[in-house]
């Protein structure tokens, strides 16, 4: 970094990236193995110098060289040397994120937080699939349940399946099919190790933005050699976190520099494919991120990869070099060659054919906004190292992170998944208590009828042998008789008292 900005390289003069327009956004494009890496990383060092924090994604694994002092070799000695350079290697501060917690902090969002259109992009759903899911994340939302991570999600659509009838009278038509296409999405989703970016502590943009002690900004690197084989999910996080920025930070204008840069490797991917709903949210953040002081710099082999309206917003370029052999790569290094500042003093369109790996077209934004005339551009040798960190070197770098043991250890607060299942558990207990109640009522009905066809116990009857009784046998008949009623009167109270819920205690007199 100079004084003048982000030293790109040499041409006719020194080129730079200013730093009050490092904010209008930028283009590094050129065909495989021609220097595109090498160029990140030197105007991502370059700005952490300018104190500016960098947010990257190292798809090859080699970018991580940036945290280290570079060494540098004979070749690149010369370079410096015919440039006019000095070579003082330096390592930048850098801070290591992975989705998947290997190669660096964990990186979350909650499912609320990336939103259905999003998450329909992730999942591939068709349209009919993305309005069910928005009508799930709307009752979520009605019934205060908060989706934070996968599971959470699936039990907002299980519950939504079971209500699919009063939902479907309320959204309009939400089938039980539908549903069970989304959840059989998910489970592919999370086989592929998509589960690990949902759930909380959720990343806060504000560790995205820090400067070190002396004043530089933070380099984040986003370990995505593993993520970038999964397209749909590496791209659409990227633009979830892009577009968190822009809804997140307040309006600073044109700032002297800018508060963030973030640069959008294998930005084809992000357009491939993409429904125009989604093509216009990008549009719109690119458009407007500007005024919140963030530079976006899209990385990619062609610029055809990049719709007309998003190109046009990039206003720093740098071109390496492009092969126009098929019918299709002409048609991209006719559009690369056509969005330069036409220089008189060479063809553009043949001049990106002849470059060599290190060697660039550059058109920067000048003082006053306006393209320069395109230069054919020597890039200079970084002051960080050329490819990849050792696993004790990265483990090293991450023991003085400063969001050490901030997002390391996952937490799992109470959200729709256990409210649901507390739920679940309630309704199942209060329909427990309703049968063993029911049951209950119906054995003592039962008990109740039997009591009530019992027989009554009836006294002996004493026998004689004529019609004429003596005074003893009639004494004796009168105390037979007073004893058998007595027996018979305890019997029948201790049936009926029974049934009456007394007992014969109570109730003798």
């Amino acid at each position: 970094m100079s004084e003048n900005g982000v030293l790109i390289g040499v041409s006719e003069h020194p080129e730079h990236l200013l730093l009050h327009r490092a904010n209008r956004h930028g283009l590094v494009a050129g065909a495989t193995g021609t220097g595109k890496t090498v160029t990140l990383q030197i105007l991502a060092q370059g700005l952490s110098d300018a104190g500016v924090p960098v947010f990257c994604a190292d798809v090859k694994g080699d970018l991580s060289g940036i945290a280290a002092a570079g060494t540098p070799n004979d070749k690149m000695l010369a370079r410096a040397e015919k440039m006019g350079l000095t070579l003082n290697p330096v390592a930048a501060p850098t801070v290591f994120w992975d989705l998947f917690g290997e190669q660096g902090h964990p990186i979350r969002a909650t499912i609320s937080e990336m939103g259905p259109l999003l998450l329909s992009r992730i999942l591939e759903l068709n349209d009919t699939q993305e309005g069910a899911l928005s009508v799930v994340f709307r009752a979520a939302d009605e019934e205060g349940l908060l989706l934070i991570d996968l599971k959470d999600l699936r039990a907002a659509l299980n519950w939504a399946s079971e209500n699919a009838k009063a939902l479907s009278a309320k959204y309009g038509n939400l089938s039980g099919t539908t549903v069970a296409t989304i959840q059989r999405k998910l489970l592919v989703l999370e086989d592929q190790g998509g589960g690990h970016i949902f759930g909380e502590p959720a990343l806060q943009l504000s560790d995205l933005m820090r400067t070190d002690g002396s004043g530089r900004g933070y380099v984040n690197v986003l370990a995505a050699d593993k993520l970038i084989t999964s397209p749909r999910l590496y791209a659409t996080f990227l633009l979830w976190l892009m577009s968190e920025l822009f809804e997140e930070l307040p309006e600073v204008g044109d700032p002297e520099k800018p508060r963030l840069a973030f640069f959008f490797d294998e930005a084809h991917l992000l357009f491939r494919d993409a429904p125009r709903p989604l093509l216009e949210k990008v549009e719109q953040v690119v458009r407007l991120i500007r005024s919140k002081g963030v530079g976006v710099y899209f990385v990619t082999q062609n610029p055809a990869d990049i719709p007309d309206v998003v190109l046009g917003q990039l206003g720093n370029r740098i071109q390496h070099a492009l092969r126009a052999y098929t019918p299709a790569e002409q048609r991209g290094l006719k559009a690369a060659s056509g969005s330069f500042r036409v220089n008189p003093a060479f063809d553009t369109a043949e001049a990106i054919q002849g470059l060599g790996v290190g060697e660039a077209l550059v058109s920067v934004l000048d003082e006053k906004g306006a393209p320069t005339v395109v230069q054919k551009t020597l890039v200079r040798p970084p002051a960080s190292r050329l490819g990849p960190l050792t696993p004790p070197e990265r483990a090293g770098v991450m023991a003085q992170s400063p969001v050490r043991g901030l997002y390391d250890e996952a937490r799992d607060r109470e959200s729709a998944f256990e409210v649901l299942q507390g739920r679940a558990v309630q309704a199942s207990q209060a329909a427990a208590a309703a049968q063993a109640e029911t049951t209950a009522a119906a054995q003592r009905e039962a008990e109740a009828k039997a009591a009530a066809k019992q027989p009554a116990a009836k006294a002996p009857k004493a026998t004689r042998a004529s019609s004429r009784m003596t005074m003893t046998e009639v004494f004796t008949s009168t105390l037979v008789r007073n004893v058998a009623n007595q027996v018979g009167r305890e019997l029948i109270r201790g049936v009926l008292g029974g049934l009456a819920g007394g007992s014969r205690t109570t109730r003798r007199r």
